[in-house]
């Protein structure tokens, strides 16, 4: 983005060379690289928010260890390594790249609490960890919209661009809403905090806290989603003449 943050102009020499008749290889090779990246990104979302919450509670993933989360955390590492296959040249882009894999990795490896924090949830340490990734978690989906800012940037759709920007920015704020109150809440459960209402209203309060906070986390997820989906969409459409 610009001093202005404007989303600049795609380069004109992404996409030039895909008309002839014999395209650069290495060129196909990387936005191959980029599809594959967006396809795993797409389903690793939704696949790692499942899993790691069904990890910390249900009985029947319990069975399997540490696996299924380490597994789907590890889905979104890939998907920002296929990435990083795409256009190495370009500094900006894989410098918000990278920011979004260090929480990433730092996911990663903190995926294998949740099931150790299931098996002994009286376990401050454990707690404390989940607590953690969580935080984590919300940091890497504020990550992951500079990394969609920088890429819609380089292809060759305007309505894309704009498209993104509003709808990244949107999920910004209502991350770092989430986020305010994921750890308002934590810090509530660790020191204690409570407002003079009656039980009834406080358990209604937190209630609602914590519903609020999953309707965003989901709403967010979903806005990424779509917009990972239709940057593939732009991608088949200008450099493969079709649809994924």
């Amino acid at each position: 983005m610009g001093p202005r943050g404007d989303v600049p102009e795609p380069p004109p020499a992404l996409f030039s060379a895909m008309p002839d008749p014999a395209p650069n290889p290495e060129l196909l090779r990387s936005l191959g690289h980029l599809l594959r990246g967006l396809s795993v990104l797409f389903w690793g979302l939704p696949l790692a928010l499942v899993v790691c919450v069904q990890s910390s509670q249900a009985d029947y993933l319990r069975t399997f260890g540490v696996v299924p989360p380490v597994l789907a955390t590890a889905v979104l590492v890939y998907g920002l390594v296929l990435l990083g296959r795409f256009r190495k040249e370009e500094t900006v882009w894989l410098v918000a790249l990278e920011r979004a894999k260090i929480f990433a990795v730092v996911n990663l490896g903190l995926s294998p609490f949740l099931f150790w924090g299931s098996r002994l949830p009286s376990n401050d340490f454990y707690l404390s960890i989940t607590q953690l990734m969580a935080v984590t978690g919300l940091l890497f989906l504020l990550a992951l919209n500079p990394v969609l800012q920088r890429l819609t940037a380089m292809l060759p759709d305007e309505s894309l661009r704009h498209e993104t920007l509003v709808f990244t920015r949107m999920s910004t704020v209502l991350l770092v809403v989430d986020l305010g109150l994921v750890v308002s809440h934590f810090l509530s459960l660790r020191l204690k905090w409570r407002l003079e209402l009656g039980t009834h209203w406080q358990f209604l309060l937190e209630q609602a806290g914590q519903w609020g906070a999953w309707f965003l986390i989901l709403l967010t997820v979903a806005m990424a989603m779509g917009l990972i989906w239709k940057t593939k969409e732009v991608i088949f459409q200008s450099v493969f003449g079709g649809k994924g």
